[in-house]
């Protein structure tokens, strides 16, 4: 059944007729329209409404999500759904598209894909990433080390398939197979009519005909699962080990992710001052270079100086050159970052003091 309220949503009775949905979506979508509420919930709300709306003016689609929502599957089925079937999966789209008096800044709301419960759509797993701490002595000679991870495996009572008694996938009734449906939006802004993923397929333009009870349709379900991952003699922190076939399941009978072992090793990583010290090293920098080239000596320059400094003290002291192999590596993609940082404020101020300066290199000094 449908976990999501329409009629709450827009704020509405069961009994509204269609000019009162339409007015109550109007008004909602007008206050949560992305370009113009800029509120950090306001995107999400406004796919809810339009989701909700785009389900409650279609007399078919709103019979059928009355019907599941009263836990009568023969008057769903009477209305023309799959008797199992559900919508509350997930976003169904922008129904403005593209073309909208605003500018359409809507980035992929179009072909988002949502699942709902009866949504057919087979994706492969993910892979499952791990962390597993090793130490020096286990580096030099190789480990065997055990984990336990949590992760999605194969349904046992529909062997993945997301269905029970079907083999095949069924067309969608709400869409018929397109993936999309039609909202008749010419009420609002003056637009027409626009297409919009559709809520019960996510897209696909199929469902699974008798949803498996045990994992809800999707062919998988979650476990805690036991892994023994082998480094090798010679393993580096942040190295991987790739185990395959062990990661996520996909959905719907998709072929599955693989699990990943990722080496950390305490005594090679670069930590505490050493790792703030390259970083205040390389942020420093940019400006250190800028206040050299330009001859330019100020409260500013000499405070950058001091920074740079002190990065160099925070390295020295944490005695990272014989603590931690490969610690030019390290430090180095510290020091990179940290300029990378700095580097768009250092061009800001070399601009505004070569304009300050008429557009021409001096030097000059401001003590």
């Amino acid at each position: 059944m449908n976990e999501k309220d329409y009629y709450a949503i827009l704020g509405v009775s069961k009994d509204a007729d269609k000019r009162e949905i339409q007015k109550a979506f109007q008004q909602k979508a007008r206050k949560l329209h992305p370009d113009v509420n800029k509120a950090p919930d306001a995107e999400e709300k406004f796919k809810e409404v339009s989701e909700a709306y785009a389900v409650l003016s279609d007399d078919q689609k709103r019979a059928r999500y009355d019907a599941m929502r009263s836990g009568n599957p023969y008057a769903a089925a009477s209305a023309g759904a799959n008797p199992y079937a559900s919508y509350g999966g997930g976003y169904a789209g922008s129904p403005f598209g593209g073309g909208f008096p605003f500018g359409g800044g809507f980035g992929d709301w179009g072909q988002a894909r949502g699942r709902s419960a009866s949504a057919y759509n087979p994706e492969n797993g993910a892979d499952v990433v791990v962390d597993v701490e090793l130490s020096a002595d286990e580096v030099k000679r190789g480990a065997r080390k055990g984990i336990r991870y949590r992760r999605y495996e194969p349904c046992g009572h529909c062997h993945g398939s997301g269905s029970v008694s079907s083999e095949h996938a069924h067309t969608c009734p709400s869409c018929g197979g397109t993936g999309s449906i039609g909202v008749d939006m010419s009420f609002l802004f003056g637009g027409g009519t626009f297409q919009m993923v559709c809520p019960e397929c996510g897209g696909s333009g199929k469902v699974v005909a008798d949803p498996c009870p045990e994992c809800g349709g999707t062919g998988r379900t979650q476990v805690m699962s036991e892994a023994v991952i082998e480094f090798p003699a010679g393993t580096h922190d942040g190295d991987r080990v790739r185990v395959a076939g062990m990661g996520h399941a996909g959905t719907n009978g998709a072929a599955g992710g693989d699990l990943i072992g990722r080496a950390r090793v305490a005594a090679e990583r670069l930590e505490g001052r050493a790792h703030q010290g390259f970083y205040l090293m390389g942020f420093a920098a940019p400006f250190v270079l800028l206040f050299a080239f330009m001859q330019i000596l100020s409260v500013i320059a000499i405070v950058c100086v001091a920074v740079f400094g002190f990065g160099v003290f925070q390295v020295l002291s944490d005695d990272v050159m014989h603590r931690t192999p490969l610690w030019w590596k390290r430090g180095g993609k510290r020091f990179l970052a940290g300029f990378g940082n700095a580097l768009f404020y250092a061009l800001i101020m070399l601009w505004f003091v070569s304009c300050s300066s008429g557009l021409y290199w001096r030097p000059y000094y401001l003590l």
